[in-house]
């Protein structure tokens, strides 16, 4: 896929996923790569700025039995945000679905 198409969107992933769920950086990587061809090392600048902006929040938890692990949980400005810019991007979808289909 090309990847201008996922640069757009992946953050909109992240926010997503952690809407859900909260998650540690390596398991929302992989959950994310396995549905969007996306290099390791794609989804931790993403979940630095989206703490930056206030949109996750972190805490540790030694919960796993092993070592600690940083999680990222979506705070209510990031849901705010999410749900806002979800809406956006499906509206843009679905006009471009129009006019690649010729509609």
């Amino acid at each position: 896929m090309n990847i201008q198409y996922k640069k757009g969107v992946i953050e909109l992933c992240v926010l997503s996923v952690l809407s859900k769920k909260d998650m540690y950086g390596y398991e929302l990587s992989e959950l994310i790569a396995n549905k969007i061809n996306i290099s390791d090392g794609t989804v931790y600048p993403i979940l630095r700025k989206l703490k930056a902006d206030g949109y996750v929040k972190t805490y540790i938890s030694e919960e796993s039995g092993g070592p600690p692990r940083k999680y990222y949980s979506i705070t209510q400005t990031g849901l705010e945000h999410f749900k806002k810019d979800c809406k956006e991007w499906l509206n843009f979808a679905e006009i471009i679905k129009e006019i690649l289909k010729g509609e």
